[in-house]
């Protein structure tokens, strides 16, 4: 059994939570501390719920939707369903059961939430289709990580406000960028197989060059958020930290040093994403 688990863990990558987890909690409590809302532990699970079914669905389709891209590619080619741990039905019956349970947790949050929730699968899941026809595939990869925190604040408000969504374009922004650096490993494999990506279209300094305006609209985005939410020192401490992560993984990376991608990609964006969360949360809780 732990077994079987441990394998539908490592084919959603269920370490790559940190990066859209902390922003949904930020949304979260921008909605309990920042507005009239009351607390709740059975929204701040439903709405912990809603982003694990949610992201496990779409990791669980895009490996499913590219399972023969997998297995032409000497850098996919281990994952689960091409190395036969996981078949392509079992791994598809996966994604139904983790949408259903979505949409099932969305009922018990608030009417709005639950009628949005066939639209928030669509962008998530609809994201594996685009590298098929677009080269602006990784901006349809933030939208879906987006929605983590203007979703969250759905949740406990049931109602739409700019700070969330200031957030959000931000999560785009940033998940978009780093997204551009982690596919520039497979610039040539995706040119040969006609697959779309900003780097087969614009090359690997091109790609770089619109990783950086986009992470320099993220980190603008960062220093709005605070002054438009009013957010104080403590605040200021997390978004300086995200900035210096932008920039300290446009340092690692070279178009002809790829060689740190991985760091650049995991280790500098999970210590932005958590401590820009925790730093936020803290402000608010502190200074209200």
């Amino acid at each position: 059994m732990i077994a079987t688990v441990n394998k539908y863990l490592s084919l959603v990558k269920f370490s790559h939570t940190i990066f859209a987890m902390p922003f949904a909690l930020t949304g979260f409590f921008i909605a309990t501390v920042k507005t009239d809302a009351v607390f709740s532990w059975q929204t701040f699970l439903m709405v912990v719920l809603c982003m694990v079914f949610a992201r496990s669905a779409a990791m669980a389709f895009n490996r499913y939707l590219d399972a023969d891209i997998d297995r032409k590619n000497p850098r996919t080619v281990q994952r689960e369903i091409p190395k036969g741990v996981i078949t392509e039905k079992n791994a598809f019956i996966f994604v139904v059961v983790n949408c259903l349970l979505f949409m099932a947790t969305t009922w018990f949050i608030n009417l709005l939430c639950f009628l949005l929730s066939p639209v928030a699968l669509m962008v998530v899941l609809g994201y594996s289709y685009t590298k098929r026809f677009t080269a602006f595939c990784h901006l349809v990869l933030g939208l879906g990580l987006s929605l983590a925190p203007v979703g969250a604040y759905l949740a406990v408000t049931g109602e739409f406000a700019v700070l969330p969504v200031l957030l959000s374009v931000l999560v785009l922004c940033w998940v978009a960028g780093f997204d551009i650096i982690y596919s520039l490993q497979d610039e040539d494999f995706d040119r040969s197989l006609a697959l779309n990506s900003i780097p087969t279209w614009l090359g690997k300094s091109g790609a770089l060059h619109f990783s950086e305006g986009l992470h320099v609209v993220a980190g603008l985005l960062a220093v709005i958020i605070g002054i438009y939410g009013q957010f104080h020192w403590v605040y200021a401490i997390g978004a300086l930290v995200f900035i210096i992560m932008l920039v300290t993984q446009h340092m690692l990376v070279k178009p002809n040093d790829l060689s740190r991608v991985n760091i650049a990609f995991m280790t500098t964006n999970g210590i932005a994403s958590v401590v820009f969360a925790v730093f936020a949360i803290a402000d608010m809780f502190i200074f209200g």
